[in-house]
């Protein structure tokens, strides 16, 4: 098993301040994502016939609506940009990529899980979630330890120059986000940006309510966690969505909807088959224990069935611009405590290490 952990940044104060201090902390980082997402565009222009120049004319039609409904998340993204002494234009690129390319790409294939008390041997609440996505970005992850001015502190994962929106909060809120392909999909707030607002949220209901934001682009599934062990799937489109439960307090969620309502206005669902097979191959292996502990949870994160679609994904064709994604992070979070356990890379080759809010 390797042995590195990724580096841990504590921010504070207002958003602006906040995102300045991640900036310059990783100014080298943020300014290598932004140089992926330009090569990510030129490999892939024969399907998107997109320059990155025009990629920036594009974002600026979402950052309207970012800038009316969260104009602290876009000083954060603003501060991100000054720390790294890089442009706001190229920040808001890479934070409205789905956007921006009209999700043609398909690059992620996550996995996210969640147990309630009664499933685990220590009563406590466990979140887990694989992040599948280029291996050109995975040197650039970095945990952060957020104290807002306002609103609750925060430890969450992010990489380059986005905004952080998989992580706890210190009321007990948890999120992991899938991403799922809606055919009703707008010019709005960039469902990036819908997310880290999610981190504010003091209770179950209004996290969920969050992630209905008026006017956004598309979304995600949202697989939001309680510390009371209350477990909910949201998934979101850019006019739709769907509340999902818990069953027997377990639930789990990959890159395809599961609600009727949702899967109605599914693109290309035939062209979902790995992420199916991720989402009742998890539901399987969580159904075999009456109750988890953190090294049951680890093995489900490793697992290889459907090898390299599997839950611990592995880059296919290096060659092929879009199926070069793999697991850059495994977390698992145990809520009840705040605390995070995290992977540099694929979990069944690296460690994982423990960080505290």
């Amino acid at each position: 098993m390797s042995e590195h952990r990724i580096p841990l940044i504590d921010i504070f104060g207002d958003n602006f301040s906040m995102g300045s201090q991640l900036g310059e902390a990783r100014r080298d980082q943020v300014k290598h994502s932004i140089d992926n997402a330009r090569r990510l565009l030129e490999d892939a222009h024969a399907t998107l016939q997109l320059t990155w120049e025009s990629a920036v004319i594009q974002a600026r039609k979402y950052i309207p609506f970012a800038e009316e409904r969260y104009p602290k998340l876009l000083e954060e993204m603003r501060g991100i940009a000054a720390g790294a002494n890089v442009s706001f234009d190229d920040v808001a690129v890479v934070n409205a990529m789905e956007a921006v390319t009209m999700d043609a790409l398909h690059l992620t294939k996550c996995t996210s899980m969640a147990l309630a008390p009664e499933r685990t041997t220590n009563g406590h609440v466990y979140v887990a979630h694989n992040e599948d996505w280029l291996p050109e970005d995975e040197p650039d992850l970095v945990i952060v330890r957020a104290r807002p001015k306002d609103g609750p502190a925060f430890l969450a994962m992010t990489y380059g120059a986005l905004l952080p929106n998989i992580g706890l909060n210190a009321d007990g809120i948890a999120q992991c986000c899938d991403s799922v392909y809606p055919t009703d999909s707008r010019i709005g707030t960039p469902r990036l940006i819908v997310s880290r607002a999610v981190f504010d949220a003091r209770s179950p209901a209004e996290a969920i309510r969050r992630t209905l934001s008026p006017q956004r682009a598309a979304g995600y599934n949202h697989l939001i966690a309680h510390e009371s062990g209350e477990l909910y799937n949201v998934e979101v489109s850019a006019r739709r969505f769907a509340v999902l439960p818990s069953e027997n307090g377990v639930i789990a969620h990959t890159n395809h909807y599961l609600h009727p309502t949702m899967q109605a206005v599914e693109s290309e669902p035939d062209e979902l088959i790995a992420t199916r097979v991720r989402y009742f191959r998890a539901m399987r292996l969580l159904s075999l224990n009456e109750c988890h502990k953190m090294d049951t949870i680890k093995a489900i994160q490793r697992d290889h069935v459907n090898y390299q679609d599997s839950i611990c994904n592995h880059a296919q064709d290096e060659a092929d611009p879009m199926d070069r994604e793999k697991t850059i992070t495994a977390l698992l979070m145990d809520l009840t405590e705040r605390r995070l356990f995290a992977t540099w890379g694929n979990p069944c080759v690296n460690e994982y290490y423990q960080y505290d809010l």
